[in-house]
């Protein structure tokens, strides 16, 4: 009930303060579980993109965001699970998390490049994200942002006001020739840079074959192979 309220109070106020250009809304399924990836600029991407589709959705998110009362209301309202990421599980609890909600019938949003872009380039993704699709057989939808760094640049305190949003979601991806393979590094990283690939032609970014990091400064240091699968979070 919560989620609804929120969504009913704050998207005619978006509305009113961003102009929002949405294209291909209709290759999201109107029922059925489905993944949302999409590339990550800001903290508001989590805001526009749940308010400007007609399902319920979810991402998973960082626990400390649940732990302070200030907030954590609003990350509950708005559909979040929380998840701590200490320790080698943190990805397989955060995958069963994912996990449930898509084999609930539900929308689950994701961030491939694992965390925020701190050059304005699009960045390589983790895997977590293809071997969520192969083991539910959830329908892939990649999803391009564009301008949402520009309402609240990474580590703003606070967005701007009167900025254009344009959010595109793609066509589905074939995922049939990966089933049954989601143990299969190579599957999963084909997968993963097709879906990389989509969200490129739909933002326009330049893109670079390297992780993105929260240190600006080793973003383009050589790369090493893929860590265990992880599902990117809320606002990593």
């Amino acid at each position: 009930m919560g989620y609804w309220i929120v969504k009913i109070i704050l998207t005619p106020i978006l509305l009113l303060l961003y102009r929002v250009r949405i294209e291909g809304r209709d290759n999201i399924p109107a029922q059925g579980g489905v993944i949302l990836a999409a590339n990550h600029r800001s903290f508001m991407d989590s805001i526009f993109l749940p308010l400007i589709i007609s399902r319920r959705m979810t991402f998973v998110a960082k626990a400390e965001y649940f732990d302070d009362p200030k907030t954590a209301w609003f990350f509950r309202a708005v559909g979040q699970i929380p998840i701590r990421r200490g320790g080698g599980s943190a990805s397989e609890r955060a995958l069963a998390s994912a996990t449930d909600v898509l084999e609930g019938g539900g929308v689950f949003g994701i961030y491939p490049e694992g965390t925020r872009t701190r050059d304005g380039l699009l960045h390589r993704g983790h895997t977590g994200v293809a071997r969520l699709a192969l083991r539910t057989g959830a329908p892939l939808v990649p999803v391009g942002l564009i301008g949402t760094d520009d309402v609240q640049p990474t580590d703003a305190k606070l967005p701007r006001c009167f900025r254009t949003i344009t959010v595109r979601f793609g066509a589905p991806l074939d995922t049939s020739r990966g089933a049954g393979r989601h143990h299969d590094h190579l599957a999963l990283r084909q997968l993963t840079d097709e879906l990389m690939y989509e969200v490129h032609a739909l933002t326009g970014y330049e893109y670079v074959d390297t992780y993105a990091t929260k240190d600006a400064s080793a973003e383009h240091r050589p790369e090493v192979p893929d860590a265990p699968v992880r599902v990117a979070t809320l606002a990593s």
